[in-house]
């Protein structure tokens, strides 16, 4: 079965930028769509985006857009979330997930992906 871990969260300031990493085990990504995830404090969590297996790119967050962007390194098996411009709403736990889909990204329901991996914690503050 798929297995998903995200690594790369930690404290950064206002404006900074931050890199986040989805490494998965047990299936080859290009196989799967990656969502990206998160969750404030007392708040649902948050569709932030999806790519594609071939590359293409779902914005799900208004605003995370022209601040946020992804990429595949397809010989590590991962994905990356680069995060620019962070400001303090950006705080939460972000989560990596999967669906079995090469070419397509789903609505951002949390339901619509299968595999998801634990969490890893960015904090934006001064």
């Amino acid at each position: 079965q798929l297995q998903l871990v995200e690594s790369g969260g930690h404290l950064v300031q206002p404006g900074g930028s931050l890199r986040l990493s989805c490494t998965a085990s047990g299936s080859s990504l290009d196989d799967y769509s990656i969502g990206w995830f998160r969750q404030a404090p007392g708040k649902e969590r948050e569709g932030v985006l999806c790519t594609t297996a071939r590359g293409g790119v779902t914005n799900y967050a208004d605003s995370v857009k022209e601040r946020f962007f992804t990429t595949r390194d397809k010989t590590k098996n991962t994905v990356s979330l680069e995060m620019t411009s962070l400001k303090p709403e950006d705080t939460g736990v972000y989560y990596c997930a999967a669906l079995n889909t090469r070419y397509w990204c789903p609505t951002s329901e949390a339901t619509r992906y299968n595999y998801w991996g634990q969490g890893t914690q960015v904090t934006v503050s001064s």
